[in-house]
């Protein structure tokens, strides 16, 4: 059975592009076409990480192009950004960054909250160590069913002994639980610990037992 991957580390890229703060507009999209990303670190020193310069930090140069096209109502940021030049002035600065040991649920809650396709990897001193982005979380939906079976039956029933008699069966990440639960009240402590294995989709229960009504 392949090890579930629990932490960024577990699937993010550890070798980064990143840039200097010098680095010229021209070059950041340069390295952004020929890497096929959205975003680069922006690193300082020995490779703290002090800023991430992305797509929509470039994308102010040509949306204002035109000098008198800039509206007296956008952000100074933006019109700022349409004059830069290097990337310490383009970046987005400080960066949204997670840790190696944060759990792939983390990743994607900072994601979703901070509106970023991609976070850089770093450790307790800020220096880089890799990158992880939206595709590298969703890793974890490939794993094969299975994978995800044999990590339920060794690794989550035999810490609930009153699911002795519980069956699991996954189809398209969908686990199925059925046969005999003795605690009707275990049923959500289960439904929990199932869906905590990476990769699940959903969860149906069709369990019986003497204090459990069918489902």
């Amino acid at each position: 059975m392949n090890a579930s991957p629990h932490t960024v580390s577990d699937v993010m890229t550890h070798t980064a592009v990143a840039v200097g703060g010098r680095a010229s507009y021209k070059e950041i999209v340069e390295l952004m076409n020929q890497w096929k990303v959205s975003a680069l670190p922006v690193l300082a020193g020995e490779g703290r990480v002090i800023g991430v310069v992305s797509e929509a930090d470039l994308l102010p140069k040509e949306e204002y192009r035109v000098d008198d096209a800039v509206p007296r109502d956008r952000p100074r940021a933006d019109t700022a950004k349409a004059g830069a030049v290097y990337a310490e002035d383009l970046m987005s600065s400080p960066a949204v960054t997670v840790h190696a040991d944060a759990t792939i649920a983390e990743a994607a809650r900072v994601m979703a909250r901070r509106r970023v396709k991609r976070l850089p990897v770093v450790d307790g001193h800020g220096l880089l160590e890799g990158v992880v982005s939206r595709s590298d979380l969703l890793k974890v939906f490939l794993r094969t069913d299975e994978d995800m079976a044999a990590e339920i039956r060794t690794c989550v029933l035999p810490d609930l002994p009153a699911a002795a008699g519980v069956r699991v069966a996954v189809t398209d990440g969908v686990v199925t639980l059925g046969g005999r639960l003795r605690d009707r009240a275990l049923v959500p402590l289960l439904a929990r610990a199932v869906r905590a294995v990476e990769g699940v989709v959903d969860i149906r229960l069709d369990l019986h037992g003497p204090e459990v009504v069918p489902h």
